[in-house]
């Protein structure tokens, strides 16, 4: 609770509401130090702090974690595992194939496992000052030792604050991260959600061409499949420094405890043991960098000081004014004929199965938030509006328009409805044609001919990411 102090004071909270925050919390008891009695619990959990090692997870799940030490061993067994939340179902034929590319100048060869998205991105760990700094450290001890990241990857800095810039700039790591390529690209949802922009045709054509599993490596949250980019089938969470190490080594199938992560300009290994920064290191940079001022100047005008976005006109008025041309923002339909009382549930009489999802369809497989496919339903709703492709933005950015949304459910490029064989993407087939067809168009069948619709579906449907589209594309679809 005295750490808890430190941070209000830290980033700039006001002293006075830190001091009510101590006694208010002292006097309702609930201010602990190592002198207070261990309160009664009804159940307790221990955790062996040795047992905590540095840590990965993925290909597909958050909740999947892998110790650094076995990754490669890991990754190896992924590859040729059958297709799942761990296994990508390779023949050992595939597994050495291969794509010669050029790029910027630079010739290379890509394998399953090359790391093709390097992201330091999170609304979470990128506001974390120990795990920044620790990233920008690894960087600068890196490049002093002539390291780089491989020409195949891309890779961006997405803070969660723009104070954590500031302290950057102010511990003078920003110059390392950037000969690292680890530029500051912006404030929000980057990589995490899917908006990293496209991995450069050359790689694209290269992983397509080659039916390689790239990977991509970030710091954020989710990893769920489809989410990162259509070209990266394998996702792993790592913390920022991991990220970085990532890029330089270029590929998962390396053991970053016994393998060198590089080589140093005279041809020596360089091991990242021996750059990864000490907790000393880290607080030392974080006491002389991390100033509240920094916090103050730049929340003190959160509200006024973008000036782009005080520019942005507003007609005003209690009720928002609906455009109807906007593709963004559309006055839902939930509410259109709400009546007070709720209806009763109605027997489901005659229905057809849009879809049969496997265990473990996640709310991103239902709604997904990444890249529009331009053959797909929403996708052409979009260019019938005259959109133009380079516009069309993604899923997540047009969550307000119902039109864009409910054409996008189940539309995950990795989706895989059971009732194809084998087919994978936002496909069904209409029953009273057995005709193979995207599942809206199928959907938007069903409503015209009043056919109610059913989802079967395993276990953990619709874990993940908190996304009400889970919900309400369905029942836009007739489910």
């Amino acid at each position: 609770d005295d750490e808890t102090l430190r941070y209000l004071i830290g980033t700039g909270r006001d002293e006075e509401l830190v001091d009510l925050v101590e006694r208010y919390t002292k006097e309702q008891g609930l201010f602990r130090t190592d002198d207070t009695p261990d309160p009664l619990f009804a159940d307790t959990l221990e955790l062996d702090m040795s047992t905590v090692t540095p840590s990965l997870a993925g290909p597909k799940r958050p909740q999947d974690r892998i110790e650094l030490r076995s990754m490669k061993s890991k990754w190896e067994k992924m590859l040729t595992a059958p297709v799942g939340a761990q296994g990508f179902g390779l023949e050992a034929e595939q597994l050495d194939a291969k794509a010669e590319v050029s790029y910027r100048e630079q010739n290379f060869t890509l394998t399953h496992g090359n790391v093709v998205i390097a992201a330091i991105t999170s609304c979470t760990n990128t506001s974390n000052p120990s795990v920044m700094i620790g990233a920008g450290l690894l960087a600068k001890k890196a490049v002093e030792r002539g390291l780089d990241v491989k020409p195949w990857v891309k890779t961006s800095l997405a803070p969660g604050s723009q104070v954590v810039t500031k302290y950057l700039e102010a511990s003078g790591l920003i110059p390392f991260l950037e000969a690292l390529n680890f530029h500051v690209v912006g404030y929000g949802c980057t990589t995490c959600i899917g908006n990293s922009g496209p991995v450069p045709a050359p790689i694209s054509e290269g992983i397509h061409s080659a039916d390689l599993v790239a990977t991509s490596v970030l710091s954020g949250n989710r990893n769920f499949e489809g989410r990162i980019s259509p070209d990266v089938r394998a996702n792993f969470l790592a913390s920022p420094p991991l990220v970085v190490a990532y890029a330089i080594a270029g590929t998962v199938d390396i053991d970053l405890e016994n393998e060198p992560l590089g080589y140093d300009p005279s041809g020596e290994p360089v091991y990242l043991r021996e750059i990864w920064p000490t907790q000393a290191e880290i607080q030392q940079e974080i006491r002389r960098s991390l100033n509240p001022s920094l916090f103050k100047e730049q929340y003190g005008n959160v509200f006024t000081g973008n000036e782009q976005w005080n520019q942005v006109p507003v007609s005003g008025g209690e009720l928002y004014d609906w455009n109807p041309e906007s593709t963004y923002i559309q006055e839902p339909p939930f509410f259109k004929d709400m009546t007070l009382e709720v209806p009763p549930v109605k027997p489901i009489v005659g229905a057809r199965v849009l879809a049969v999802m496997p265990d473990s369809t996640t709310t991103d497989h239902i709604s997904p938030a990444g890249a529009i496919a331009p053959d797909s339903p929403a996708g052409r709703y979009l260019a019938s509006k005259g959109v133009p492709r380079s516009e069309w933005n993604s899923y997540g950015s047009r969550r307000g328009n119902h039109e864009v949304m409910m054409r996008g459910t189940f539309a995950n490029i990795r989706i895989k409805n059971q009732m194809l064989d084998g087919v994978e993407g936002g496909y069904t087939v209409y029953i009273p044609e057995m005709k193979q067809m995207a599942i809206w168009d199928a959907a938007e069948r069903y409503m015209q001919d009043g056919t109610p619709l059913i989802v079967l579906a395993g276990k953990e449907y619709g874990t993940g990411s908190s996304r009400d589209w889970a919900a309400k594309g369905p029942w836009l679809q007739g489910v």
